[in-house]
């Protein structure tokens, strides 16, 4: 596995580890880890020799620059991580027989339908969604058998990287007023949920092209909202603002909301709502986050 210290990659990571051997990968990686292997998917030959080592069966290829907003101003940056550091891993993959699961975005959609299936044909309005999208072409160009997971707006616990459930539950704890947009509408997708889909992949065998991502179409915003109420917080002080109020580099698509029905039908496994997901965030909140 490919961005271990991510959030996907941190909590994937746990939940195979019980029923595979399982070796995650990252540009660091903390020397107290022996399950970890401190490897830059940039590097080539040096990645794909490593990976190449490891005789992997299934490779998840979580690591990604996902920073919209930098993806945007810096395109040699994105590329090097997003398309060259993927095809890499691609590369790698074919090298030593192992099946490839790509996790690639709702970006790669210009937001004007929303509720986006497998069927509709892509169209990216800023560098990042362009740069994945580029990815996901290589990735089945090199591997026919591989599975690209097209996911929104992953939100869960971490040790010290904000999501934007986090961010929220930070900021009005800190009783922060947050400017959060009305008209900004994806999927979110708890992080726990979709490493459950991918370890259901795994065992499936599951090749092609899947949308994995919450069941919920929202608005940022709204999102927010349920966020205070389901953890207490104080939601008059999220102020909703228009997409053209904010000074992003990167343009968003206004409605990159995810049709999950044939994953949860392929993959026999429930993707949340926000309700749900929020539930299960607070069920599961690590006691340090209330010191």
């Amino acid at each position: 596995m490919t961005g271990s210290s991510g959030l996907l990659g941190r909590i994937l990571l746990n939940i195979l580890k019980n029923n595979y051997e399982v070796i995650g990968t990252d540009k660091y990686v903390p020397t107290n880890e022996p399950d970890a292997l401190a490897l830059d998917i940039t590097q080539t030959p040096g990645a794909l020799e490593s990976m190449v080592k490891l005789r992997p069966s299934v490779v998840v290829h979580t690591a990604a620059e996902t920073n919209v907003d930098l993806c945007e101003t810096d395109h040699e940056h994105a590329r090097m991580i997003n398309v060259e550091g993927t095809a890499n891993v691609a590369e790698a993959c074919a090298k030593s027989g192992a099946r490839m699961i790509f996790i690639s975005t709702d970006y790669v959609f210009d937001g004007t339908k929303g509720n986006y299936s497998e069927a509709d044909q892509p169209n990216p309005i800023s560098y990042y969604g362009l740069s994945k999208l580029e990815a996901e072409r290589i990735v089945m160009s090199k591997l026919p058998n591989a599975l690209i997971l097209r996911t929104s707006v992953l939100y869960g616990w971490h040790p010290s990287k904000l999501n934007f459930a986090t961010w929220v539950i930070k900021g009005l704890r800190e009783r922060q007023t947050l400017r959060v947009v009305k008209d900004h509408i994806n999927s979110p997708t708890l992080a726990d949920n979709l490493a459950k889909a991918i370890r259901s992949a795994i065992e499936r065998n599951s090749n092609g092209l899947l949308h994995v991502a919450g069941s919920e179409r929202i608005s940022r915003f709204d999102f927010a909202r349920k966020t205070a109420k389901s953890f207490d917080l104080d939601e008059s002080l999220l102020v909703p603002v228009d997409m053209r109020d904010l000074n992003w580099a990167a343009k968003r698509p206004r409605d990159s909301s995810l049709d999950v029905a044939k994953a949860e039908k392929q993959l026999s496994i429930e993707l949340f709502g926000v309700d749900r997901g929020l539930e299960e965030m607070l069920r599961t909140e690590p006691s340090a986050t209330n010191d």
